[in-house]
């Protein structure tokens, strides 16, 4: 009997989750044996599950792709995590493979190369949508991966779950009542991205949030 690779799916979005199961259960290989629409239950299913890997979106409600794959590798680092995506801007690309990502697939991609990118992260190999090794590449030739850090890269996970409630518009106090800290820590997680982004507003920080996919507006 030929061999199955189990998967675990985690998209927020029931139509493309449900259409990612379609697609991953016709190849005879693959099995999808869970899906979840957070990044908590995403960790909570790979813990219980061992899947062989895990197809994953980085925007995502409650928790994030991001932190839910450092928390997956941390807790089992054998369980292969692809990145399942629409965001190419090189951050995005940079921290899921400094968080241990074995693949980086872009929405846009067809069945055939997700396909594809599944079988050879789990012969143990990474793959990186054409589009974004090409990217890193053309940055790695033309001498400007710089060693200086981007304002996006000096914020921290805690500034950057401050940056995410102020943008949805939630209040100091109930920022502060949600991550279970004082509204002065939170005053001061808002400072600090104030100054490492150069924004001097919410609705600056909002624009920048949506920017960077950490929000969106629809």
């Amino acid at each position: 009997m030929q061999k199955k690779y189990s998967v675990l799916i985690v998209e927020d979005h029931t139509l493309l989750r449900q259409g990612l199961i379609a697609m991953i259960s016709s190849d005879p290989t693959l099995e999808v044996v869970g899906e979840a629409d957070n990044g908590r239950d995403a960790i909570r299913q790979a813990a219980a599950l061992k899947p062989d890997v895990v197809l994953m979106d980085i925007n995502m409600p409650v928790m994030n792709g991001s932190e839910a794959l450092t928390e997956i590798k941390h807790r089992d680092s054998n369980i292969k995590v692809i990145m399942l995506t629409a965001h190419n801007a090189e951050e995005y690309i940079r921290d899921s493979i400094k968080a241990g990502a074995n693949g980086y697939v872009l929405k846009q991609a067809t069945r055939d190369e997700l396909i594809m990118g599944i079988h050879k992260v789990l012969n143990g190999k990474t793959y990186l949508t054409p589009d974004v090794a090409d990217k890193l590449f053309n940055k790695y030739l033309s001498g400007s991966a710089a060693t200086e850090q981007s304002a996006w890269e000096q914020i921290s996970k805690r500034e950057r779950e401050v940056l995410k409630l102020v943008a949805e518009g939630n209040t100091n106090k109930v920022i502060a009542n949600q991550m279970c800290v004082s509204i002065k820590t939170v005053e001061k997680h808002r400072s600090n991205l104030m100054k490492k982004l150069d924004l001097h507003n919410s609705a600056a920080l909002t624009a920048y949030a949506i920017e960077k996919g950490i929000i969106t507006t629809r």
